[in-house]
Formats: C-alpha cells, structure tokens, sequence
C-alpha cells in the first residue's frame, strides 16, 4: 500500500484515474488465477464425508489429512508416480538444456550454408500437433526397445522441447554483444570457454526460462505418458488423478482428488516462485538490441 500510494503520489493527477484502475484489474484477475489454488489447497484437507456431502464449498470447520493418506493406496502410491514424474522432468530439463545451449549459441553467433533454412525447419516441427505422430513414435519407441519406459517418454519430451528452446537460446544470445566475443578471442579464449565462462552466465536468464518450460510441460504431459506406458509402477502424478477421478464404480473421491492436485501443483509453484525474475528476462532476452 505504501508503494502505491509513492506511486500515486508521484503521478500527474490525470494519469492517477488509469494508474489506480489498472491496479485494481490486476487484483482482480490475480484473485480469478488463485482462487481455483485456495480452492484445491482448502478441499484436500476437508474429511471425506465433507468433501463428499458438498465438493464446492470453500472450506470445511474439520481438518484431515485423511484424504493425502488415502492417495498412498492409488495404485502402487502417490509417492511412485510422484518419484517418476521427477525423474522425468529432471531428465527432459537436463537434457534439453544441453542440447538447446550449444544450438542457439551456434544459430545466433555462427553463420554456415544453410543457416535460415535449417532453423526454419526446426521452427516448422512446433506445428505438427501431437496426436498426428503418435503411431510414428510408437514405432521408434519400439525399434529401440524404448516402450513402456521412462528413458523414451524423457527423450519424445526432449524431442518436443527443442524447438522452442532453440528458439528461445538464440534470442538470448542475440543479446549478447559480440563485442565480449571478440574481446575473449583476443585474449586466446576457445569457443567453448567462450560458451561456458561469458555468454553462459550471461544469457542465464533464458537456461532458466527454457528449463522452467521443459519442466512444467513435462510435469503435467499426460496423452504420451498414458499411451506409451503401459506398466502401473510408471506412471505418472497426471495419469494418478485419472484413477483418483474415475474411482471404484465410477464415484468420484473429491477429497483425495484435490490432494492428488495439490500434490501436483507443489512442485511448479515452488519453482515459478524461485525462477520467476530470470523468466521474465528471458522471455524479453533479444527484444531489443
């Protein structure tokens, strides 16, 4: 409040009317994206009589963890599908992170026959929808004797990561100035010194913005997880809120659905919350040059 009123305070009297309105449509629509999370957060830990009796209502005069106990008896345990969707999402950041790295460095620096075309090519792949090439992946999935397994659910996330990621890497080398570059080539620097010691650093706003993407979509992918894995101790935390949700003769467990959804929810609000400041620069990295 203090901050608003400075702001007011030091405003002209006729840009105070806009200033103050978009401040109260920002809380308004900030109030619209968090209360479906107050929602969620509050009905995982109603009883599940209470849960049961009125699903819409805000809050519940009893606590109980009694709906986080039962997600333990999903399937082989929340905890399981909650260990595969992190080694998951670890491996698809990982390694998007390595190859989109070099690739965007490569793309905004280096020049080589067939450059705008290459990249065109690689932009072109974000078009082709998912669900038109899941029989072709299926098929090299099986060549590779990677169906049903972690490892080949990791690298079909990787494949469809990289493109934004490239794209995103090259903006944000494109903001370096080409001035270090050749200051680091003077000194006798190698391209990967170069790499790992200037631009990297400096250009870690986009790593971060590009691993915070791989992770949430990752994260919360459910159509390849569902298709490709076929063993129950593989699944993952979006294929558990299916089983919760559908339950035994079709009833659904309110209760230990929306625990199931706060146990999803955790993870990426934590990390939006710690990376949120290199995000956003490096959704603005090479804007302006």
């Amino acid at each position: 409040m203090e901050r608003l009123n400075y702001n007011l305070a030091a405003k002209p009297a006729s840009e105070r009317l806009g200033y103050l309105a978009f401040v109260l449509t920002a809380c308004v629509f900030a109030v619209f994206f968090v209360m479906p999370i107050v929602w969620s957060f509050a009905n995982s830990f109603k009883p599940a009589a209470a849960a049961l009796a009125d699903p819409a209502a805000l809050f519940s005069k009893a606590f109980s963890l009694e709906n986080y106990r039962r997600l333990e008896h999903v399937g082989a345990g929340w905890y399981v599908y909650a260990g595969n969707s992190v080694l998951i999402a670890a491996g698809t950041v990982i390694l998007t992170v390595l190859v989109s790295v070099p690739a965007g460095y490569g793309f905004s620096k280096f020049r080589f026959p067939g450059q705008s075309l290459l990249f065109v090519l690689i932009m072109a792949t974000m078009m082709i929808p998912f669900q038109s090439i899941l029989t072709p992946l299926f098929l090299i999935l099986k060549v590779f004797r990677l169906q049903n397994s972690l490892l080949g659910l990791v690298l079909i996330y990787v494949t469809f990561q990289l493109p934004f990621a490239v794209f995103m890497m090259r903006n944000a080398f494109d903001a370096v100035p080409k001035a270090l570059i050749e200051a680091a080539r003077i000194d006798g620097a190698s391209q990967a010194t170069i790499l790992r010691r200037i631009m990297l650093p400096i250009a870690l706003p986009g790593v971060a913005t590009v691993a915070m993407f791989a992770f949430l979509n990752s994260w919360n992918e459910f159509l390849a997880a569902l298709i490709f894995l076929s063993d129950q101790n593989k699944f993952t935390l979006p294929i558990m809120l299916v089983n919760v949700s559908s339950g035994i003769y079709g009833i659904i467990d309110w209760g230990a659905l929306q625990a199931g959804i706060a146990v999803t929810m955790v993870p990426c609000i934590l990390l939006f919350l710690l990376l949120q400041r290199y995000y956003v620069r490096g959704l603005t990295a090479g804007a302006v040059k």
